[in-house]
């Protein structure tokens, strides 16, 4: 608009503004300062529509103009552009509740989702129907043709899984291959034909890839959620559960949810994963590696810090190194991470120790702690008794916790990372970003390192605006007198990005591939 154009028009033409979500027209701060007399500001999600139409995200405040006798004679409005400020905000938020790779709900959005319907179902006395699905020879696609085959396979299957389900249902990507449909207010004779229809698209279904073709079944399993559920951590065990039961009597088929069997089921698989970690810790059958960290610019010190992250493998009754993406998720399941991480922090600080005698100086290791080890009472002890057994400074072991472990027993990881901080010890927050809502509990929690998020840095290549959620990561983490390492640098590009917005660290395949340690 032009001073001549607005001259004399209704401030509520000039000025449009209306509600971001709902598209109402919002309360114009004028009128309110002119009604009240008190500064004022415009509500949350506020858009402006400027005379051509486009539109723009503003914050704004009004405030009363007086004159000598404090008599109200006019009204000074700012406002001012954050279009770009609230699309990361948008993007960050989305990122919270959603899989980067297929666009649906994360597995925490669907455990709250879960939680919601079980409460209606008691409440409200409703039928819902929980489905776990869990794909059938989807390691035949990543080990022969690769993960980008693998990632454009899950693509495909969730765009046909879509045309399945019902638009109340709601769908979400719980970890590799693994689904969970809520079919929302369905009875379960109704949910099985629809089970049905999913695991028999999902059977003829060919996959092709630089001309192979590949055919993948699934295996689900099925559990009603009603007022007899109890809670949502039980209703995802029983359809976990379920789902195994599916794969153990042969996949590519469909299991309802029956207690005394799936506790069996259940109780098998845990004996076996049990079984395998303490004959695999008795028998010395895990080894270490470690991946170098480097700093991205070069150390005023005159001894640059030698940084390394602890990787733990599996060896097998042959000696074949064994993923950790195979078994870290089973250990994971069944409470057996504290064991491992005892073996991991020993075996550690005892090839450590043998270092530091022969000379080696200024190193930090980095090893994971997982959110269980968090939560045992003796492992904090333990801990402090290893640093008592060996001859290793705190100052070279820094521990990596995940944002989500961090975040789901707040006040016990705060506690831990206090204790162990006083003794020396250094602290990472490991995959930034994936479960970021806000940065306000940064303040309490006293961490020395950001690990941004594998998937942040890897988006930046194709996507300016997660380029731009890296930046503001690395800026507030610097704000906060915390250092940032970028995960999964994979080439040179990256790594001059990161060192273009300064990022402190890197890490990944681009820098140095994993190297046996001991």
């Amino acid at each position: 608009w032009t001073a001549q154009t607005a001259h004399g028009l209704p401030l509520t033409e000039v000025f449009h503004i209306i509600n971001e979500t709902t598209r109402e027209p919002a309360i114009n701060p004028v009128d309110k300062v002119l009604a009240d007399g008190l500064v004022t500001g415009l509500a949350n999600h506020t858009i402006l529509i400027r005379r051509d139409g486009q539109e723009f995200s503003i914050e704004d405040s009004a405030a009363p103009i007086r004159d000598s006798k404090q008599q109200l004679i006019g009204v000074v409005m700012v406002f001012h552009d954050v279009t770009q400020a609230r699309a990361i905000s948008r993007q960050l938020s989305w990122q919270a509740t959603h899989d980067a790779l297929t666009e649906l709900y994360n597995r925490r959005y669907f455990e709250s989702k879960v939680e919601e319907m079980v409460e209606t179902a008691i409440q409200q006395n409703q039928h819902h129907v929980l489905c776990y699905l869990d794909l059938d020879q989807f390691k035949v696609v990543n080990d022969t043709s690769g993960h980008l085959a693998g990632d454009e396979l899950l693509r495909q299957l969730v765009r046909l899984l879509k045309r399945h389900i019902r638009a109340a249902d709601t769908m979400a990507r719980l970890g590799g291959d693994e689904f969970g449909i809520l079919l929302d207010q369905c009875p379960l004779d109704r949910a099985v034909n629809i089970a049905e229809d999913i695991r028999q698209a999902i059977a003829d279904y060919p996959f092709i890839w630089q001309d192979q073709i590949f055919r993948i079944g699934a295996s689900i399993g099925l559990v009603v959620v009603d007022s007899n559920s109890t809670n949502a951590t039980a209703v995802m065990s029983a359809a976990d559960a379920a789902c195994y039961a599916a794969k153990y009597r042969g996949r590519n088929r469909i299991q309802i949810y029956q207690k005394d069997n799936a506790e069996l089921t259940q109780q098998r698989q845990e004996r076996h994963w049990s079984v395998v970690i303490r004959q695999a810790l008795e028998k010395n059958c895990f080894c270490l590696y470690r991946q170098e960290i480097i700093q991205t610019a070069q150390s005023e010190g005159p001894h640059p810090i030698t940084f390394y992250e602890v990787l733990v493998r599996m060896l097998n009754s042959a000696g074949e190194i064994i993923s950790p993406a195979e078994f870290i998720p089973s250990a994971e399941r069944y409470g057996l991470m504290p064991m491992l991480d005892r073996w991991i922090i020993q075996t550690c600080l005892i090839n450590l120790e043998q270092q530091l005698q022969e000379g080696v100086a200024n190193v930090l290791y980095s090893i994971n702690l997982s959110g269980t080890s968090l939560n045992d009472e003796q492992f904090l002890e333990f801990v402090i008794a290893q640093f008592e057994k060996f001859r290793v400074p705190p100052n070279c072991i820094c521990f990596e916790i995940t944002e989500t472990a961090a975040i789901a027993d707040f006040k016990c990881a705060t506690s831990f990372i206090r204790v162990l901080n006083r003794l020396g010890c250094r602290f990472a927050l490991d995959d930034f970003g994936t479960g970021m809502s806000s940065f306000a509990y940064l303040k309490a929690l006293p961490v020395d390192f950001l690990k941004i998020d594998g998937d942040f840095i890897q988006g930046m290549m194709a996507d300016s605006t997660t380029e731009a959620i890296v930046e503001s990561i690395h800026r507030i983490g610097n704000v906060m007198g915390l250092q940032t390492i970028a995960e999964s640098v994979e080439n040179n590009l990256l790594l001059t990005k990161m060192q273009t917005i300064g990022v402190d660290f890197v890490q990944g395949y681009g820098i140095g591939y994993p190297s046996f340690w001991c």
